[in-house]
């Protein structure tokens, strides 16, 4: 997934080796996509991860269906 363009995600150099975080945490937007495509309801992602506010794990959601490559 390429994280460009969402609001909720950083790239900060030296911050996790410049991967696509969550802004202000270490928490990898990737690793919430894909709890979530498990079938962790969003509840349980934040309770993994709670500096993610619930509603940035919507818009994260959100986001990456919206990009998702097609085919």
């Amino acid at each position: 997934m390429v994280w460009t363009g969402c609001a909720e995600v950083e790239i900060v150099p030296g911050k996790m080796g410049g991967a696509p975080v969550v802004k202000g945490t270490r928490v990898e937007p990737d690793t919430i996509l894909t709890d979530y495509d498990l079938g962790s309801p969003v509840e349980e992602i934040h309770e993994n991860f709670p500096t993610v506010p619930v509603e940035t794990i919507r818009k994260i959601i959100v986001f990456a269906r919206q990009h998702e490559p097609v085919g």
